[in-house]
């Protein structure tokens, strides 16, 4: 495909936009395995274009044209990976869900997204007859139980109409174009609801291909992040555009973690968070160099990662990375000094800014700003959110809402979030989204959630709390009873503390601070303790394993 621009620093459609990409791929290295499953079956790059071929006119025949925005509600699987890239390849735009939504914030995804059409896990489906559907009209079903029921409003297709059926595939209307918006992926907001972050190809490909110049193409990443969170699309861009390829999981396990790395032939992994340090935990054993493992990407770094290093005879690396940017800071291997996010990349320029948007001293904490010198090579907006982009891109930088500070050797360290998000085990936690569903509760007159640290090193989410008037004898067990059907399992609180009233701002603002300070005091409930375990549904397997 000719370049028709003169840009240098834009790279052709072959290099970065998943279409012209993958038909490459399966024309140069048509054998070579590009993806092993966690059932040991693999497709090579000449079958991955022919499944996706096959789902895209599938979905041409649901009425899915070039532009249309469409949602995915899938576990990490051959299904879930051949539905994205059908919609890429139509140059659809591929909307993933957070397997865990529900109720007003599965509601708030559906109306936000503006699509008509959905591709479900069977076992999931039930959950859109208690939310309002918006423009969504049709829904394809994928595996799972057959017994359903059924959503007014809300046509359903079997998993075979994702087939070609002998159609063939129709042509683009136009040639898809590194700009085009290639996702929208949900992040958590920390004063409001969800935003959809707008990710281009020339995005995602600045974000999954570019900063990982220890990556080539004779690696397999381990996916063990879901496909509806960056950390999973960015492994599998990845691979793509080096030509390696990819192992997919469900998810990340401690046990069964190095006998997946060592079944998969896995080279590279993301360690998000606290998996890290559940693995240095466990106890030593003659086989912990007996792996593929050559890199792991441990974000953020830990204190032990130089142990991990030798232990497991494998390097260390870090990045900074949020949804909306592309991975700005990024380390050497074995990076130092301790705690270290990495450095800028070449192409990104990032400052540490007070609230005048004036650069601080070497050492000062500020908030992390962020611009690149390619067009396109960050998110292009908040999908039907004018107000949250203008805030989030005043001044020509992007505001990552993350206090940092830098040293004088330029290394740069996160501090902490600069608003109340939440996050915990790799998932970040809107306390808005708590509030709302806490305060729906009958005897709740209002509530604040805010991170406390927990033994694993992330944080737990506290929930501070006023009764309404005249409730007595409330059981904060009643209250996790009540929040369960209605919000994602790592969002459920794990401590509860009562007060008679919120500390407030002359203007009524909650002081979360305060709360934040205080943190777990003598009077505060806590659910482990009271042996209520949260756990997340394995879709399709009806089992549920621990959080």
């Amino acid at each position: 495909m000719p370049r028709t621009w003169h840009d240098p620093r834009v790279p052709d459609p072959d290099r970065c936009v998943l279409r012209p990409l993958l038909d490459r791929r399966a024309q140069s290295t048509p054998d070579k395995v590009f993806v092993r499953f966690a059932d040991g079956s693999e497709w090579t790059y000449a079958k991955l274009r022919e499944v996706v071929i096959d789902a895209a006119v599938g979905l041409q025949a649901l009425g899915v044209r070039q532009g249309d925005h469409v949602l995915s509600w899938l576990p990490n699987g051959p299904d879930s990976l051949r539905v994205w890239f059908a919609l890429n390849y139509l140059g659809a735009v591929y909307v993933p869900i957070n397997l865990a939504y529900r109720g007003r914030l599965l509601e708030h995804v559906i109306e936000n997204s503006d699509a008509r059409l959905m591709v479900c896990h069977a076992d999931l489906f039930d959950r859109l007859s208690s939310v309002g559907l918006s423009q969504l009209s049709a829904a394809v079903l994928i595996g799972g139980d057959d017994r359903r029921n059924d959503v007014p409003g809300l046509v359903a297709h079997p998993a075979s109409a994702l087939a070609s059926a002998g159609r063939p595939l129709a042509p683009l209307e136009r040639e898809i174009m590194p700009w085009d918006t290639q996702s929208i992926i949900y992040t958590s907001g920390t004063t409001g609801p969800s935003k959809g972050v707008l990710s281009s190809y020339l995005h995602l490909y600045s974000m999954a291909v570019e900063p990982f110049g220890f990556i080539d193409g004779d690696d397999r990443f381990m996916v063990n992040l879901p496909l509806f969170h960056v950390g999973g699309t960015v492994a599998v861009y990845c691979m793509l555009g080096k030509g390696g390829s990819i192992a997919v999981v469900d998810a990340f396990d401690t046990a069964s973690f190095w006998p997946t790395v060592r079944q998969t032939g896995t080279t590279t992994v993301v360690l998000l968070g606290v998996m890290a340090t559940f693995l240095a935990k466990q106890p030593a054993a003659p086989q912990d160099r007996d792996h593929p493992l050559r890199t792991a990407i441990m974000v953020p770094l830990c204190e032990d990662a130089d142990a991990f290093s030798r232990r497991f005879g494998c390097d260390i690396c870090t990045v900074f990375n949020m949804t909306e940017v592309s991975n700005p800071l990024v380390s050497s291997r074995n990076p130092s000094p301790l705690g270290t996010a990495g450095r800028p990349r070449p192409g990104v320029a990032v400052r540490v800014v007070d609230e005048h948007e004036c650069e601080v001293a070497p050492n000062q904490v500020g908030e992390l700003v962020v611009r690149t010198d390619r067009p396109w090579a960050m998110n292009h907006g908040y999908h039907k959110n004018a107000e949250a982009t203008a805030r989030a891109w005043r001044n020509g930088w992007f505001h990552t809402g993350d206090a940092f500070r830098v040293d004088e050797q330029g290394n740069y360290f996160f501090v902490d979030r600069m608003k109340d998000a939440i996050r915990r085990r790799g998932e970040n936690i809107s306390s808005f989204e708590v509030e709302t569903e806490v305060c729906a509760h009958p005897a709740v007159r209002e509530a604040a959630a805010v991170a406390v640290a927990s033994e694993h090193a992330e944080d737990e989410v506290l929930v501070v709390l006023s009764l309404a008037e005249g409730t007595a004898g409330f059981d904060p067990a009643e209250l996790i009873r009540f929040l369960m059907p209605r919000m994602a399992h790592f969002m459920i609180p794990r401590y509860v503390r009562i007060v008679p009233d919120l500390p407030k701002t002359p203007t009524q603002k909650i002081r979360k601070h305060l709360l934040r300070s205080e943190g777990i005091t003598a009077d505060t409930w806590d659910r482990n303790k009271a042996g209520i375990v949260i756990k997340r549904e394995r879709i399709g397997q009806r089992a549920r394993s621990s959080d």
